[in-house]
């Protein structure tokens, strides 16, 4: 039986929170990001400032220079994430297939449910009242047999029609998605464009109507065999097909664990000053890892570096003897990967990943040394964070002027609470 998947998207999300918490703000343009940072970016805007020509990850003080009058707005994530919840109790009326995608974007699967509330289009209708009305959020609401077409509806059709809905369906595909360009095609960015332009095709249409094996050959011609799942990847979004269910909740299967950090360059110049910074981050990695239950062989270290007049970064990774989430099993190993291949340049971002993840539940023991003790002894030290804080117990490397386990135990995604 061909299902009925809702995608529904909150439009400028932590902007649209802000300004139902801001009614002096009604029709004034509003951003959110750290008035007190020039340098800072925008984490949103809201419609009337985007109409000024103020977007999403510029400058503070760039969206500043278009729009004077801009109201910018210090963000509060813990209000984001509860408000967040409170949509998903709210689509949890509806149905109880309901997968959270990111914080403001949802999968609703409402086969079920249409015998009881109506129509799709009437669902999502009934959906834009309650959440505006409980949130302030305008809802744009996504509709297709499944997820991939559900969620292309929302991004290239329902974000720019002025009822926020619209649909996607095995019928009007050819005549409504296959004419867009191709990066207008879901997980296609920048480089994949460049790539397809390359191949000659330029509009979703172009990949569709190819056979596999055609699409496929010239994927390999131009990205080598290894690009075989890429390229039935793209086939299948171009004509629409996906299986996957909707997944009540949150997703359980890690493939990734990481952490990073962009930085203000003019602080990290010497590797004593990045050395602290980069132990928390392995830190919190392996916490993170301990908490999921997964053990990790593989660890890779990416930078970005500039002086301000020359640029450069690297990512690069090893591959361990054994799987791990001790701290000091990973940490000369990421100590070397980055002085390997630092050129020196002061740091703009540093980011720590651990793949090839493997559950715990058993692991390689030790001649040496009493590993079980040691993973005992962490996950008392992880307990005693997650009861008392962050910095119940910390390194004291991290006392460091360059360190940031102070600061960032008081924010949620970087940014204050």
């Amino acid at each position: 039986m061909e299902r009925t998947i809702l995608m529904a998207d909150g439009q400028s999300f932590y902007a649209s929170i802000e300004k139902a918490a801001h009614p002096e703000c009604r029709g004034k343009p509003v951003a959110v990001g750290d008035p007190t940072r020039r340098s800072g970016i925008i984490l949103a805007a809201c419609p009337v400032a985007k109409e000024r020509g103020v977007t999403t990850a510029e400058r503070v003080g760039e969206a500043l220079a278009k729009c004077p009058d801009l109201v910018v707005i210090r963000p509060r994530m813990q209000t984001y994430i509860s408000v967040s919840l409170l949509i998903t109790e709210i689509f949890e009326s509806f149905t109880d297939q309901v997968e959270p995608y990111s914080i403001d974007e949802q999968f609703l699967d409402v086969t079920g449910s249409l015998a009881l509330f109506g129509s799709a289009e009437r669902i999502a209708r009934l959906i834009q009242t309650r959440v505006q009305l409980s949130t302030g959020v305008c809802a744009r609401v996504g509709i297709g047999p499944n997820k991939i077409l559900a969620k292309m509806a929302t991004d290239n059709f329902a974000k720019r029609e002025p009822g926020g809905i619209s649909e996607l369906s095995r019928a009007n595909i050819e005549e409504k998605l296959w004419p867009l360009p191709v990066h207008r095609m879901f997980m296609v960015a920048g480089r994949m464009t460049a790539h397809f332009a390359r191949m000659g095709l330029h509009t979703i249409g172009d990949i569709a109507r190819l056979e596999l094996g055609e699409f496929k050959r010239r994927m390999r011609a131009r990205m080598g065999r290894q690009s075989d799942i890429q390229a039935e990847y793209y086939w299948q979004t171009a004509n629409g097909i996906d299986p996957s269910p909707v997944v009540s909740g949150m997703r359980s299967q890690i493939k990734i664990i990481n952490h990073g950090r962009a930085l203000k360059w003019q602080t990290y110049r010497t590797f004593a000053d990045i050395e602290p910074l980069m132990l928390e981050l392995l830190i919190e990695v392996c916490r993170r890892a301990r908490r999921y239950g997964y053990m990790g062989r593989v660890v890779a270290v990416a930078a970005a570096e500039t002086d301000g007049q020359r640029s450069s970064g690297f990512g690069r990774q090893m591959t361990l003897p054994r799987p791990t989430y001790l701290e000091h099993e990973l940490s000369s190993v990421v100590r070397s990967l980055f002085l390997t291949h630092w050129k020196g340049l002061p740091l703009t971002h540093l980011h720590i990943t651990l793949t090839d993840l493997s559950r715990d539940e058993c692991y390689q023991l030790d001649l040496f040394e009493d590993r079980s003790r040691l993973i005992r002894r962490e996950k008392t030290v992880d307990a005693i964070k997650e009861r008392f804080g962050a910095t119940a117990v910390i390194r004291a490397s991290s006392l460091a002027p360059t360190a940031q386990a102070f600061e960032r135990a008081v924010q949620i995604g970087g940014h204050f609470a």
